[in-house]
């Protein structure tokens, strides 16, 4: 990490956003702050670190860390030995604080980069580039084009025909937004993320041949809040008539399928390979973890989470966690017990049958 990002602890601390995360700072006479050039793992981080403890079970770990300073809740401070070498931060988040830091040392980063426009870029007459916007060699930008102030975007990256960006947002390289997609504020895009591509979208046409299919043009766009975060390879179809929407703050990891149509409410975090089949809505602040699969035109209420590989084939209008994955066994016992499972209704059906006799 660049030396010119190097600040004593206090002064580090003041220029990070700390609005509800109240800390202390907690050091002897003796000990010089600390200058922090970067965050690590207790395990991994140098007296220039600061690093965190959130989970109880590492606790063993400040014992041997050689961080310049580490942030601690209370219940950590009251445990440690009487001397210990790094400063200690108190806060009852360790975790949130550890990431409003790190946002400090990635956005002047990411103000390092020359705001200048690439000569091989490609850029329409037409499209409305703001001050202080950076674009990346051969970039690929059509008529219309709309780019708010402080915004990045990445290398061979292509964005189409009247397609909108925000402020302070950044592409990677090799993102592509088709045609009109509307992009908000400090969003992050990742590599090959791919917004407003058709739907999948077919009419059964017989008249061709027995099984064939009428492609059906898709007219809508994708419209992505403020804070969005986009993984890598993650796909966003554009709306058949209406449009898909991304709600503010939602975080989406790599390689998600969001089908065309679908309604993601305001902060809803997916983890990897998670597949929203087409028109389905789902409210605020949920959470789908990995590999999990939504059946098309469904609703799911705010705040549900849905497991790992589970498979959702009907809406959920009630608050809550939600899990059908089959718990792993070793293989053997695994077939035994799938054996049992689909003899389940008629195993069912004699214990009634049973319990009529007593």
């Amino acid at each position: 990490m660049p030396q010119n990002l190097s600040l004593p602890l206090d002064q580090l601390l003041n220029k990070v956003n700390t609005e509800g995360v109240p800390y202390s700072l907690l050091k002897t006479a003796e000990q010089a702050m600390p200058v922090i050039k970067g965050l690590a793992s207790l395990s991994h981080a140098d007296s220039d670190r600061i690093s965190f403890l959130s989970n109880p079970r590492m606790f063993n770990l400040l014992l041997e860390t050689k961080a310049g300073a580490v942030i601690l809740p209370q219940a950590a401070v009251d445990k440690l030995p009487e001397s210990v070498p790094f400063v200690v931060v108190v806060c009852e988040d360790p975790y949130l604080l550890y990431a409003r830091i790190s946002h400090y040392f990635d956005e002047t980063r990411i103000d390092l980069i020359p705001k200048v426009i690439h000569p091989t870029a490609i850029i329409d007459e037409s499209a409305e580039i703001a001050d202080g916007v950076a674009i990346g060699p051969y970039v690929v930008i059509e008529e219309g084009v709309k780019i708010g102030t402080g915004s990045v975007i990445g290398a061979h990256s292509v964005i189409a025909k009247g397609v909108t960006i925000g402020k302070d947002t950044r592409l990677h390289p090799h993102v592509i937004l088709y045609r009109d997609v509307q992009i908000g504020d400090r969003c992050l895009l990742h590599s090959h993320a791919t917004l407003g591509c058709d739907g999948f979208g077919f009419a059964p046409d017989n008249t061709v041949e027995k099984g064939a299919w009428c492609r059906i043009a898709q007219f809508g766009t994708v419209i992505v809040g403020n804070d969005v975060e986009i993984g890598v390879c993650t796909a966003i179809d554009r709306g058949a008539l209406g449009n898909t929407i991304i709600g503010n703050g939602v975080k989406l990891d790599n390689h998600i399928m969001i089908g065309h149509n679908c309604e993601v409410g305001d902060h809803t975090a997916m983890a990897a390979c998670v597949g929203v089949a087409g028109s389905s809505i789902i409210g605020k602040r949920c959470t789908l973890a990995g590999a999990a699969m939504l059946a098309g035109h469904l609703e799911l209420a705010d705040d549900v989470h849905i497991s790992g590989a589970t498979g959702v084939m009907s809406s959920i209008n009630k608050p809550g966690r939600y899990t059908s994955a089959y718990p792993i066994e070793e293989h053997s016992e695994w077939q035994k017990n799938a054996a049992v499972i689909k003899n389940l209704y008629k195993l069912r059906r004699r214990v009634q049958e049973l319990e009529k006799k007593r």
